[in-house]
């Protein structure tokens, strides 16, 4: 009796998980794959978010390496960075390695040494290239980006590609970007984007916002102030013979302008400004009004004109807008005549 029981216990209870088998196992199969689909979803999440969020909290302290001789090109590197016009500028002891024609120096634009978020911050730069450049409308080299600074923001001319410095300068940048995702891209690289006012500059609003919150810092006619130690400025000149010249980036009005949202006056940041979107847009727009030096060969940037930035203070052009409209706005016919005219959205 009770081997008949049993047997039939044991045998209703494999056909229970025979019928159940299939459903049960799909199941579980499909809890598994959500469970770890979710897993990864929050490790790779969590990854995100430490690239993105805390990356600028990283270590970029130089003053903590060792002295190996990997360490001591970083620190070269550095150096340069922070001292440029000290090794490779007009104050330069070596005069055969004066790249640098004015007396900036790399930091004064790329705030924090280049790890300050929408100050153009180089951390992971390097990964980021080789990247394609519409002035040279070709794949460029960090090397020839690097030149292109020096050429216009520092109103110089090229180093050697393969030079100490460069190498030095290289070595930072590769230290820079040792916590970067691979694809070099962050939270904060470039500038901060603003919405661009749908009007020309007001020069005379620009001059009273220059006066109001810039003259402490870069002085009353833009002259800006020395550094303490004799080289260099702790705050730049933003016109005059010793700033960019009229071929770099930032003379472009609505690339000031995004640059000044986020950092001046001293003490912004992006997530604090003190100018409106506006008010950026009238300063930057002063600003580049001013004399300052002269690129030569602007007239062979941009090969493709069609990739030349509305807001390019210099001609050639491949419309027929006016030299003024392209210094001052308003960039939005601009804009819209690219759009309609070759399916090109233009933002700067």
């Amino acid at each position: 009796m009770r081997t008949d029981k049993k047997y039939r216990f044991v045998k209703n209870t494999r056909g229970l998980i025979r019928s159940l088998s299939v459903p049960f196992v799909a199941l579980l199969m499909l809890s598994c794959f959500l469970f770890w689909n979710c897993l990864d979803g929050f490790s790779k999440g969590s990854k995100n978010e430490n690239a993105f969020k805390d990356i600028y909290a990283m270590n970029y302290d130089v003053s903590r390496l060792n002295d190996s001789e990997e360490n001591r090109i970083i620190k070269q590197g550095y150096e340069l960075f922070l001292n440029t016009t000290k090794y490779i500028g007009p104050a330069g002891a070596e005069k055969n390695k004066v790249y640098a024609g004015n007396n900036l120096s790399c930091t004064n634009c790329h705030l924090g040494s280049g790890t300050k978020p929408y100050a153009a911050p180089l951390i992971g730069i390097i990964q980021r290239f080789p990247q394609f450049r519409g002035r040279e409308n070709k794949m460029g080299t960090i090397e020839e980006r690097i030149n292109g600074c020096m050429e216009r923001s520092m109103n110089g001319k090229m180093m050697p590609s393969d030079g100490q410095e460069m190498k030095a300068i290289i070595a930072y940048l590769n230290w820079l970007g040792r916590y970067a995702p691979k694809d070099g891209k962050i939270k904060g690289q470039g500038f901060l984007k603003i919405n661009i006012p749908e009007r020309a500059v007001n020069l005379e609003n620009g001059a009273e916002i220059f006066k109001a919150n810039c003259v402490l810092c870069h002085g009353e006619n833009g002259q800006g102030l020395k550094s303490t130690d004799g080289y260099g400025y702790q705050y730049p000149p933003l016109w005059g013979y010793d700033s960019y010249n009229d071929g770099a980036g930032m003379t472009r009005v609505i690339t000031a302008a995004r640059f000044i949202k986020a950092n001046m006056p001293f003490g912004a940041t992006y997530d604090n400004p003190v100018l409106t979107d506006e008010e950026a847009y009238d300063v930057a727009g002063y600003i580049n009004q001013q004399l300052r030096p002269e690129k030569r060969n602007r007239e062979i940037d941009f090969p493709d004109l069609k990739k030349k930035p509305v807001s390019t203070p210099y001609p050639p052009y491949t419309d027929t807008f006016s030299l003024q409209q392209h210094q001052l706005g308003p960039f939005q016919p601009i804009m819209e005549y690219y759009k309609s005219e070759y399916n090109i959205v233009k933002s700067k």
